[in-house]
């Protein structure tokens, strides 16, 4: 046994002897309780501004023409491209990575 693992076995069997509980008859509790909470609350009105904003943006700056002209080439492309009938999942999938673009985009903007 090295000079290390000795001298940490001899504090751990130190702290495990000497350990003492202190009594907290609720002082925690009463600690939590008197704390402010408006800063939750102000962080919640805060995010919900910034989504109302972001939407209002979104919806202002063509966002919606955006998205549905994006939509529309890439079922045009998918078309000329020869297929001759649209797999529902490539619809999804494609559908799911636009809308995950278009709010990627959105938050980049606020």
């Amino acid at each position: 046994m090295t000079k290390i693992e000795n001298d940490e076995k001899l504090l751990k069997d130190f702290f495990t002897a000497n350990k003492q509980e202190i009594a907290d008859n609720g002082f925690s509790r009463r600690v939590m309780h008197r704390l402010p909470n408006c800063s939750h609350r102000l962080a919640r009105i805060w995010n919900a501004a910034v989504v109302v904003a972001g939407a209002v943006l979104f919806i202002w700056m063509g966002g919606l023409e955006a998205a549905w002209g994006t939509i529309k080439e890439v079922f045009i492309s998918m078309i000329n491209q020869g297929t001759a009938e649209l797999d529902p999942k490539s619809i999804i999938i494609a559908s799911v990575v636009l809308v995950f673009m278009a709010t990627r985009k959105v938050a980049s903007m606020a």
